[in-house]
């Protein structure tokens, strides 16, 4: 049996049946198979494909079974999956290597039955694609968008409400790239460009960022852990828009820093840097492993100003009342300008989620104004492009707080600086990930 087939299955269980993160599970399952490089980079492709995929393969699936998914075994409805992704989707598999292998793969986990049906369902599929063509015509335009490019239905009619169907077709081929590697040079140790000399030494090819000063592209890499630079400090893997923030908030060496939500701990380590590693960093979070990891990247890359608390970001006014320099709020949210980096997040967002979380927000940036001194800085951010977590939560915030002006946030960024009080980046117009910025300042008399 195929034992790379089979740990693709494995790992779409762990996604579908006990909700774990597919970046999460893949580094498991791999650890303990132990496969070729070869193998390695075939699980890794079927399995964030099929992941994003996601609805779309059951939507496709349904036209060629006659029962509920839900009557199908787990296993024998991912071994399906796994089968029909090969088949439509993965042009250098054979269509009769994908059936074969499901087949095999079934015999071990299923019975003499199901071993009958994976074979039918998946040699019709081979036989009459066309039944798996997706609907067009009037009305269907977003159905069609929708199954194409592996998005939820709501979200890319929300899309097209916003942007329009051209612009929502390519924020969703924006989100469906595979993203390169962004990496941030520690000015602490090195500059970008000894960095870059460096990593070209170890294997890997880079361009410099357009976004950021320290920051490096990393279009070919081998594997990060074998990379000395990593292990002795030299960089921070973060993404080119989430670099921009540290930028905003303009720490200033010897300053009070509290940042409210900081896992896992980019922003918090990039304003220490900015700092010259001089003055003190409160990193907040509500989770203490996220902490732990948060503390080890800091002693990585040699910064030691750098306090993480077990903390509820809604509790840091009451315990930091008017004494924080700045305060950053990277509050948790959406994340729906970072659906490329997680193949499985598309799948787990609804629209109610986009109703619940606004109201968090609000109080975590109510609380955390709080801290700030009079005169201090306040920076809200979030890694979505949904405006009632973004523009709106900053709008209401500052209709209940007389005490704070919006400055021009557009200004502070580093290298591409815009005209704009609330800078919203959108992946299908500045090819970088969603990213929402707003800077805020408490009036000196308050």
């Amino acid at each position: 049996m195929d034992k790379a087939r089979e740990t693709a299955m494995k790992i779409l269980h762990e996604v579908h049946e006990n909700g774990a993160y597919a970046n999460v599970a893949l580094v498991q399952q791999l650890r303990q198979a132990r496969l070729s490089e070869i193998d390695r980079r075939f699980v890794t492709e079927l399995v964030y494909g099929a992941v994003k995929a996601g609805d779309t393969l059951d939507w496709m699936l349904r036209r060629y079974v006659n029962r509920p998914l839900s009557k199908i075994p787990p296993m024998v409805r991912d071994i399906l999956r796994l089968g029909l992704y090969q088949i439509f989707f993965m042009d250098k598999v054979p269509a009769s290597a994908a059936c074969n292998e499901s087949v095999e793969l079934t015999k071990r986990y299923g019975h003499a039955g199901t071993v009958k049906f994976v074979n039918a369902v998946l040699r019709t599929a081979v036989r009459e694609p066309e039944k798996a063509a997706f609907p067009e015509g009037r009305g269907k335009a977003a159905e069609h968008l929708a199954l194409r490019s592996q998005h939820p239905q709501w979200l890319v009619k929300r899309w097209i409400r916003e942007f329009g169907y051209e612009e929502t077709e390519r924020l969703c081929a924006f989100d469906n790239e595979q993203a390169v590697l962004s990496l941030r040079a520690n000015t602490l140790k090195t500059t970008r460009e000894n960095l870059s000399d460096i990593l070209a030494e170890e294997g890997a090819a880079v361009k410099y960022s357009e976004w950021a000063p320290e920051g490096l592209l990393c279009v070919q890499h081998g594997s990060l852990d074998a990379m000395s630079s990593l292990q002795e400090g030299l960089f921070q893997v973060q993404d080119e828009s989430s670099m921009q923030v540290a930028y905003v908030v303009d720490p200033q060496p010897g300053e009070f820093i509290i940042d409210a939500c900081s896992a896992p701990g980019g922003k918090t380590t990039h304003m220490a840097a900015l700092m010259k590693n001089e003055g003190r960093i409160l990193a907040g979070d509500i989770y203490e492993h996220k902490l732990v990891r948060i503390a080890e990247n800091a002693e990585r890359l040699g910064i030691d100003i750098i306090e993480t608390k077990l903390l509820d970001a809604r509790e840091i006014g009451g315990l930091y009342a008017k004494q924080a320099d700045r305060v950053l709020v990277d509050a948790p949210c959406s994340g729906l300008g970072v659906l490329r980096r997680k193949p499985d997040a598309r799948w787990k967002k609804t629209p109610e989620l986009l109703q619940e979380l606004p109201g968090l927000q609000l109080a975590i940036l109510k609380s955390a104004a709080a801290a700030v001194k009079p005169g201090g800085i306040l920076v809200y951010s979030t890694c979505t492009i949904a405006r009632e977590e973004n523009a709106a939560v900053v709008e209401a915030f500052l209709a209940a707080q007389q005490d704070f002006v919006l400055e021009d946030t557009g200004e502070f960024l580093p290298l591409q600086k815009r005209a704009e009080k609330l800078v919203q980046l959108y992946p299908q117009r500045d090819g970088t990930d969603g990213f929402f910025i707003a800077r805020m300042k408490r009036k000196e008399t308050c």
